[in-house]
């Protein structure tokens, strides 16, 4: 049965658990509702987990085995089964309504995606749905991430006013990874009770400063104007150059590696790419062919001669260039010259 997310805390005090369940969504929502799941079922008793990760080749009768397999060290089990792309094709299709349709006793299968829309949805699915339970973790939008972060914060005893949430809010731009991190900082940091925006303002870092990962996931991203905006900001606060122009490099190796593999799954597997980052990589691939980014290596190796001196011309300057021909190849020259 579909459970809406606010009350999936709810769902896991529960003394029974359900054969099935199917965490879909944001990434780090997924895996941490996964992982209060798994705490959950260790607590009942659930103390054998075998783990199988849907990869290219993978052998959906694995599922069948496992599922009718006996536990060896405990009465009950779980199957966790993680579906990165949230596509299991027709194999994985027939193979997880199958299972469903008579889940073995004493067993929970744990079904994860951290890819998921509504061209997801189909019969496996809605198998899976009718057999257990179905959570979907939406990230939260704009306007939610102040009562998204207060949510959090009063799960450690902290009651934020609401200009302190929205000071945090604004300072992570929508980062969840960042703002779960600074409020398990404040967690640390304040006795809990009230918290006013003076006091929030005081104990957390600054997360929306400009840095290198922010500019070139803005660039890769496809979004020039932010892009150039943390590039000016970087210059600004005094950045060298060269770390910068380095770890973007690194950044295009990858994708030029990307853009000429076989087979784009492999590789990114070979470049030990998180699920969040080897899209951003997919999206930028879809929007240059390998010759662009031939070209962005070509015009940073004339800004790492500038730099030395052996080439004459403004780096800063070029670097500009470079950043906005990453996110954006057509428009590249008017939003470095805004």
């Amino acid at each position: 049965m579909p459970v809406p997310a606010a009350r999936w805390p709810q769902q896991l005090k529960a003394d029974t658990l359900q054969p099935v369940y199917l965490l879909v969504g944001e990434e780090m929502l997924v895996l941490e509702a996964a992982d209060a799941l798994r705490a959950r079922a260790r607590e009942l008793g659930y103390t054998e987990r075998e783990v199988l990760s849907v990869e290219s080749g993978f052998d959906w009768d694995d599922l069948a085995r496992a599922g009718a397999g006996m536990s060896l060290f405990a009465s009950r089990r779980m199957l966790d089964l993680r579906l990165p792309t949230g596509k299991p094709g027709r194999d994985g299709s027939k193979a997880l309504t199958a299972y469903c349709e008579n889940p073995p006793p004493d067993t929970v299968l744990l079904v994860t995606c951290v890819t998921w829309s509504k061209k997801h949805e189909g019969a496996w699915s809605k198998a899976l749905d009718k057999a257990g339970v179905q959570v979907v973790f939406w990230p939260p939008r704009p306007h939610e991430m102040p009562a998204w972060i207060g949510a959090r914060l009063a799960r450690h005893g902290i009651q934020a006013e609401t200009a302190a949430l929205s000071l945090l809010a604004e300072r992570v731009e929508g980062n969840l990874l960042a703002a779960a991190q600074e409020v398990d900082k404040l967690a640390l940091l304040h006795s809990g009770g009230r918290m006013d925006a003076a006091t929030m303002e005081s104990l957390v870092a600054d997360s929306a400063r400009y840095d290198i990962f922010r500019l070139s996931d803005a660039a890769f991203g496809g979004d020039a104007a932010r892009a150039l905006r943390v590039m000016r900001g970087l210059q600004a606060e005094g950045e060298e150059l060269i770390p910068m122009l380095g770890w973007l490099v690194s950044q295009l190796q990858i994708a030029l590696r990307l853009a000429t593999a076989p087979d784009f799954a492999a590789q990114a597997r070979a470049e030990r790419l998180w699920q969040a980052r080897e899209q951003l990589f997919r999206q930028a691939l879809r929007r240059a062919p390998r010759e662009h980014w031939q070209a962005c290596l070509a015009q940073a190796a004339r800004i790492d001669r500038m730099t030395k001196g052996r080439e004459g011309g403004d780096p800063w300057r070029e670097m500009q260039r470079l950043v906005a021909r990453i996110a954006d190849p057509r428009g590249a020259r008017a939003l470095a010259s805004a």
